[in-house]
């Protein structure tokens, strides 16, 4: 019998993670806050449970989307969570974006009930987790990793095992960091286009076009360029993201220059706009600050 998957935590991302497991036909138990997001996973096969310890108890191994490692630790330790039910020997993949110390402390908790951990935080976007194509960055143990190799390949495109315990959240953290400094550059540029009465439509296939071409450009611009900003992913997470980085420079002795000045733009952001407004909204700062909107015809509302 194949490894049977549980998986909490249905929200933007987690949901079409859940999904691609379920096309690629495992045994999945899902539950979530709402009920109501679980409802396509059923329609095609997947299970549902009330609550992390009925799925854990149910499964051999427990994954998790969620979005704060606050969410994690409840739903791991709670009194109706993950350790209450899965049996010792089971796994733990843990797919949110955590701070090193954290992953390391959630690990211990988990061994002390015999719980293997792996963390496999995701990056690339919400679109590319849509499309079973997101980028799984993963940390632990090596055998550990090889048994649930086909689960991750089933949800993922690139793997990459970048060693114990601890490593996946580091490197995870910085390539949210460099995401969000691109993407403040590329609404200030977009911005300089802008003011130098130059088509944005054009601007923006020039520049992806150029050596000044971005991941986040070629993707987030284009919603920034539509007016609907949505990403799929909010201004909160970005400052606890960002949060977790300049952590990381403090720990590691490294000025972090622009990731600071990034990191309170992005705090400004979210006292205009709300915690819930997507992260791509930081650039609608400039708009306001300058009365000037950052408007093409030809774009997409998502990607």
């Amino acid at each position: 019998m194949g490894v049977r998957y549980g998986f909490i935590g249905l929200g933007h991302l987690g949901a079409h993670l859940a999904a691609s497991l379920v096309r690629g036909g495992f045994d999945v138990t899902v539950t979530d806050l709402r009920v109501e997001v679980a409802e396509p996973l059923l329609a095609n096969g997947a299970r549902w449970a009330a609550d992390p310890q009925d799925v854990a108890a149910a499964v051999d191994a427990v994954i998790t989307c969620l979005p704060s490692p606050a969410a994690s630790l409840k739903v791991l330790t709670g009194e109706r969570g993950i350790l209450a039910g899965l049996a010792p020997g089971g796994t733990w993949i843990e797919m949110s974006t955590n701070n090193q110390a954290e992953v390391e402390k959630m690990a211990a908790l988990a061994a002390a009930k015999g719980v293997h951990m792996l963390e496999a935080p995701v990056t690339g976007g919400v679109h590319r987790a849509a499309a079973g194509d997101i980028t799984i960055i993963v940390g632990g143990d090596t055998a550990l990793y090889e048994r649930h190799r086909p689960a991750l390949q089933a949800m993922g495109g690139e793997i990459f095992h970048v060693g114990p315990l601890g490593k996946a959240a580091v490197i995870k953290v910085i390539t949210n960091m460099l995401a969000f400094v691109h993407l403040v550059a590329a609404g200030e540029a977009l911005m300089l286009a802008k003011k130098a009465d130059l088509d944005l439509a054009q601007a923006f296939h020039v520049i992806k076009a150029s050596s000044g071409t971005s991941f986040v450009h070629e993707t987030e611009g284009q919603l920034i360029l539509n007016g609907s900003y949505n990403v799929h992913f909010t201004m909160d997470l970005a400052v606890k993201d960002l949060g977790f980085a300049m952590g990381f420079g403090r720990e590691y002795g490294v000025p972090l220059d622009l990731a600071a000045q990034t990191f309170q733009t992005f705090i400004r952001a979210r006292a205009a706009y709300g915690g819930d407004a997507n992260s791509t909204q930081v650039v609608k700062l400039l708009e306001d600050a300058l009365r000037t909107d950052l408007r093409a015809p030809g774009f997409p509302s998502e990607l």
